[in-house]
Protein backbone atom coordinates (compact mmCIF):
# COMPACT_ATOMS: atom_id res chain seq x y z
CA UNK A 1 0.00 0.00 0.00
CA UNK A 2 1.26 3.81 -0.95
CA UNK A 3 0.40 6.74 0.94
CA UNK A 4 1.21 10.07 -0.36
CA UNK A 5 5.01 8.42 -1.03
CA UNK A 6 5.44 6.43 1.75
CA UNK A 7 5.16 2.22 1.59
CA UNK A 8 2.93 0.75 4.07
CA UNK A 9 3.34 -3.25 4.12
CA UNK A 10 1.70 -5.83 6.57
CA UNK A 11 3.48 -8.56 8.04
CA UNK A 12 1.19 -11.81 7.78
CA UNK A 13 -2.06 -12.08 6.56
CA UNK A 14 -5.74 -11.26 7.91
CA UNK A 15 -5.66 -14.52 9.94
CA UNK A 16 -2.89 -13.17 11.84
CA UNK A 17 -4.03 -9.66 13.11
CA UNK A 18 -5.18 -9.10 16.32
CA UNK A 19 -9.21 -9.36 16.76
CA UNK A 20 -11.18 -6.16 16.90
CA UNK A 21 -13.90 -8.00 18.89
CA UNK A 22 -14.07 -10.63 20.99
CA UNK A 23 -17.26 -11.49 22.86
CA UNK A 24 -18.35 -13.48 26.03
CA UNK A 25 -21.88 -14.79 26.67
CA UNK A 26 -22.94 -17.01 29.03
CA UNK A 27 -24.52 -20.58 27.88
CA UNK A 28 -28.41 -21.18 28.57
CA UNK A 29 -29.20 -23.27 31.55
CA UNK A 30 -25.87 -22.57 33.64
CA UNK A 31 -24.73 -19.36 34.80
CA UNK A 32 -21.43 -20.00 35.27
CA UNK A 33 -20.57 -21.80 31.89
CA UNK A 34 -20.28 -19.81 28.53
CA UNK A 35 -19.11 -19.26 25.27
CA UNK A 36 -15.93 -16.62 23.92
CA UNK A 37 -16.56 -16.02 19.99
CA UNK A 38 -14.21 -14.24 18.25
CA UNK A 39 -12.68 -14.47 14.62
CA UNK A 40 -16.32 -16.62 13.74
CA UNK A 41 -15.28 -19.41 16.13
CA UNK A 42 -16.50 -20.21 19.55
CA UNK A 43 -15.14 -21.90 22.60
CA UNK A 44 -16.80 -23.09 25.36
CA UNK A 45 -15.75 -20.97 28.78
CA UNK A 46 -16.22 -20.85 32.49
CA UNK A 47 -17.33 -17.94 34.11
CA UNK A 48 -17.97 -16.74 38.28
CA UNK A 49 -20.06 -18.95 40.44
CA UNK A 50 -21.82 -15.55 40.60
CA UNK A 51 -22.51 -15.49 36.39
CA UNK A 52 -22.03 -12.39 34.96
CA UNK A 53 -23.27 -9.86 37.05
CA UNK A 54 -23.67 -5.85 35.84
CA UNK A 55 -22.55 -4.55 39.17
CA UNK A 56 -19.21 -6.35 40.55
CA UNK A 57 -18.77 -6.61 44.06
CA UNK A 58 -15.11 -7.94 45.58
CA UNK A 59 -16.57 -11.64 46.62
CA UNK A 60 -19.15 -11.94 45.08
CA UNK A 61 -17.84 -14.98 42.15
CA UNK A 62 -19.94 -12.43 39.42
CA UNK A 63 -17.63 -12.38 35.84
CA UNK A 64 -18.42 -8.11 35.28
CA UNK A 65 -20.61 -7.48 32.62
CA UNK A 66 -18.92 -4.40 30.10
CA UNK A 67 -16.10 -4.00 27.64
CA UNK A 68 -12.58 -4.37 28.56
CA UNK A 69 -9.56 -4.34 26.83
CA UNK A 70 -6.63 -6.54 27.21
CA UNK A 71 -3.65 -5.18 29.29
CA UNK A 72 -0.90 -7.72 29.05
CA UNK A 73 -0.10 -11.18 29.29
CA UNK A 74 1.30 -13.25 32.49
CA UNK A 75 2.76 -16.59 31.86
CA UNK A 76 4.52 -19.23 33.57
CA UNK A 77 8.46 -19.03 31.77
CA UNK A 78 9.32 -21.91 33.88
CA UNK A 79 6.83 -23.99 32.32
CA UNK A 80 6.49 -22.86 28.61
CA UNK A 81 8.05 -20.52 26.30
CA UNK A 82 6.54 -17.22 25.92
CA UNK A 83 3.50 -17.84 23.59
CA UNK A 84 3.00 -15.37 20.46
CA UNK A 85 0.80 -12.22 20.85
CA UNK A 86 0.55 -9.10 20.20
CA UNK A 87 0.34 -8.19 24.02
CA UNK A 88 2.75 -6.87 26.37
CA UNK A 89 3.81 -9.89 27.88
CA UNK A 90 5.71 -10.37 31.54
CA UNK A 91 7.32 -13.64 33.30
CA UNK A 92 5.43 -14.59 36.85
CA UNK A 93 7.81 -15.01 39.25
CA UNK A 94 7.60 -16.47 42.44
CA UNK A 95 7.04 -13.01 44.38
CA UNK A 96 4.23 -12.03 42.29
CA UNK A 97 0.22 -11.57 43.73
CA UNK A 98 -2.45 -9.45 42.93
CA UNK A 99 -3.83 -7.10 45.25
CA UNK A 100 -7.18 -8.06 46.35
CA UNK A 101 -8.01 -5.80 49.53
CA UNK A 102 -10.40 -3.19 49.52
CA UNK A 103 -8.55 -0.97 52.07
CA UNK A 104 -5.47 -1.40 50.79
CA UNK A 105 -4.00 1.69 47.94
CA UNK A 106 -2.53 -1.55 46.17
CA UNK A 107 -6.18 -2.82 45.73
CA UNK A 108 -6.39 -4.51 42.59
CA UNK A 109 -2.82 -3.78 40.89
CA UNK A 110 -0.06 -6.06 40.81
CA UNK A 111 2.22 -6.35 43.70
CA UNK A 112 5.46 -8.16 45.38
CA UNK A 113 4.63 -10.61 48.27
CA UNK A 114 6.94 -9.96 51.11
CA UNK A 115 6.71 -10.60 55.52
CA UNK A 116 3.98 -7.09 54.94
CA UNK A 117 2.05 -7.82 52.52
CA UNK A 118 -0.64 -10.57 51.09
CA UNK A 119 -2.37 -10.57 48.08
CA UNK A 120 -3.44 -13.75 45.43
CA UNK A 121 -0.48 -15.56 44.70
CA UNK A 122 0.08 -15.98 40.71
CA UNK A 123 2.46 -19.06 40.67
CA UNK A 124 0.08 -22.00 41.43
CA UNK A 125 0.47 -25.49 41.08
CA UNK A 126 -3.10 -26.19 39.82
CA UNK A 127 -1.86 -24.37 36.63
CA UNK A 128 -4.58 -22.02 36.27
CA UNK A 129 -2.24 -19.29 35.99
CA UNK A 130 0.07 -20.93 33.69
CA UNK A 131 -1.95 -17.97 31.27
CA UNK A 132 -3.30 -14.54 32.63
CA UNK A 133 -4.18 -12.14 30.56
CA UNK A 134 -4.98 -9.11 32.30
CA UNK A 135 -7.77 -6.98 31.41
CA UNK A 136 -9.44 -3.31 32.70
CA UNK A 137 -11.58 -4.20 35.18
CA UNK A 138 -11.58 -1.30 37.84
CA UNK A 139 -8.44 0.36 37.11
CA UNK A 140 -9.08 3.56 35.77
CA UNK A 141 -10.60 4.80 38.23
CA UNK A 142 -10.11 1.99 40.88
CA UNK A 143 -12.79 1.23 43.23
CA UNK A 144 -12.70 -0.02 46.29
CA UNK A 145 -15.13 -3.21 46.64
CA UNK A 146 -16.13 -3.23 42.54
CA UNK A 147 -13.95 -6.36 41.96
CA UNK A 148 -10.38 -7.19 42.01
CA UNK A 149 -8.05 -9.98 39.88
CA UNK A 150 -10.54 -10.57 36.73
CA UNK A 151 -8.49 -12.52 34.40
CA UNK A 152 -8.90 -14.81 31.33
CA UNK A 153 -6.78 -17.83 32.43
CA UNK A 154 -7.10 -21.85 32.30
CA UNK A 155 -10.34 -23.59 33.46
CA UNK A 156 -10.37 -26.47 35.62
CA UNK A 157 -11.74 -30.00 35.27
CA UNK A 158 -14.76 -29.81 33.69
CA UNK A 159 -15.27 -26.05 33.68
CA UNK A 160 -15.54 -25.89 37.38
CA UNK A 161 -16.62 -22.19 38.05
CA UNK A 162 -13.90 -19.46 38.59
CA UNK A 163 -14.12 -16.78 41.39
CA UNK A 164 -15.13 -14.21 38.62
CA UNK A 165 -12.52 -14.67 35.86
CA UNK A 166 -13.26 -16.20 32.33
CA UNK A 167 -11.04 -19.56 31.78
CA UNK A 168 -10.47 -21.53 28.81
CA UNK A 169 -8.79 -24.94 27.94
CA UNK A 170 -4.99 -24.33 27.41
CA UNK A 171 -5.11 -25.15 23.35
CA UNK A 172 -8.00 -22.13 23.56
CA UNK A 173 -5.84 -19.83 25.32
CA UNK A 174 -3.09 -19.95 23.41
CA UNK A 175 -5.41 -19.57 20.01
CA UNK A 176 -6.72 -16.69 21.20
CA UNK A 177 -3.40 -15.20 22.45
CA UNK A 178 -2.39 -15.20 18.71
CA UNK A 179 -5.00 -13.13 17.95
CA UNK A 180 -5.25 -10.58 21.01
CA UNK A 181 -3.74 -7.29 20.95
CA UNK A 182 -4.29 -4.05 23.30
CA UNK A 183 -6.71 -2.70 21.19
CA UNK A 184 -9.02 -5.72 21.04
CA UNK A 185 -12.35 -5.33 22.40
CA UNK A 186 -13.39 -7.80 24.91
CA UNK A 187 -17.37 -8.05 25.20
CA UNK A 188 -19.25 -9.65 28.54
CA UNK A 189 -22.57 -10.00 29.10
Amino acid sequence: MELQGISISYEGTAADRPFALVRIRRAAGNPSRGWLTAGGQSVPIALGRGGIRANKREGDGGTPKGTFRPRQLWWRADRYPRPRTSLPARAISPQDAWCEDPASRHYNQPVRLDRSRGGDRLTRDDRLYDFIVEIDHNCIPRIAGRGSAVFLHLARDHFGPTAGCVSMTKSAMLRLLRRLGPRTRIVIG
